[in-house]
């Protein structure tokens, strides 16, 4: 049986199996993907494992693309059937009207760090650049919000991931021998404003700026991540010297991947919003 023939009952099947597992999610339940894909399986048309979790990735890009939150687990993958999926997608949320107060909270949480870091651990491998995938052309968006964006503008997410990074440049120029260069650092966001392009000044060891800009999900690193078209410009005015610090899984065990340079050569750039001016 070919990857893309889903039936419509087998779609709105694992459609609401994912929902179901995505609202505990976000309300803090553990779950167990495993287990829920074996009580798919029989259900289905000889389906394997691996197809339903194919499918719980295709469903992550496509919230991914309604800028509603997805399961950290399933990281977004966009081969699927582009006509079917986002519609059913869009009518299960419609029909169900509890599933936006989830993501209401979802974007309005902002958990505090309650315990120590281990700077020595924080930092990990960046996902890789993948292939540019066609864009899903979403037709109808059930919400008309971009939860995504809206959490990664929490203040007080904003703020804890700030300071986390702040604290981590401290500990490593501090454990290079540089505990003069620590003490040059600036939170620039907090003390001038959001307007200059990033967020802390750092020192590389040879004690030039190094610029960083610091995006904080309590989502899995694969989360897209928003930009100004200021903090786009002054990444490629500076690129040498221009990093980004993501920091994600905030709500657990925060984890953080550094990235330096320009967007372009990091990430693929999609416009999200347009100005007219006359």
């Amino acid at each position: 049986m070919a990857y893309d023939d889903w039936s419509d009952e087998e779609v709105k099947m694992i459609i609401a199996d994912y929902f179901s597992m995505l609202i505990n999610e976000i309300n803090g339940i553990k779950i167990n993907k495993a287990y829920h894909r074996r009580l798919l399986l029989p259900r289905l048309n000889n389906r394997s494992e691996s197809a339903i979790e194919f499918k719980h990735q295709n469903i992550s890009a496509v919230l991914v693309e309604m800028g509603i939150p997805f399961i950290k687990g399933y990281i977004p993958l966009y081969n699927f059937q582009r006509a079917k999926l986002p519609l059913k997608v869009a009518e299960y949320i419609e029909k169900n009207f509890y599933l936006e107060k989830n993501f209401i909270e979802f974007s309005n949480d902002a958990p505090s760090l309650t315990t120590p870091i281990d700077f020595n651990s924080l930092k990990v491998e960046p996902p890789e650049k993948k292939k540019k995938d066609e864009r899903i052309e979403i037709t109808r968006n059930p919400t008309n919000i971009n939860y995504l964006e809206r959490e990664q503008n929490n203040r007080r997410i904003g703020l804890q991931g700030e300071e986390l990074a702040l604290n981590y440049e401290r500990f490593l120029l501090i454990s290079a021998g540089k505990e003069a260069l620590s003490e040059k650092i600036e939170w620039v966001s907090k003390d001038l404003g959001d307007g200059l392009g990033f967020d802390i000044l750092s020192k590389n060891l040879n004690g030039s700026d190094k610029y960083i800009e610091v995006k904080t999900t309590k989502l899995g690193k694969e989360a897209p991540f928003f930009f100004s078209y200021n903090e786009y410009n002054f990444s490629l005015k500076n690129s040498p010297n221009y990093h980004l610090y993501r920091v994600f899984d905030f709500s657990k065990t925060p984890k953080m991947f550094t990235l330096q340079g320009s967007f372009d050569s990091f990430c693929y750039v999609e416009p999200t919003q347009y100005r007219g001016k006359f």
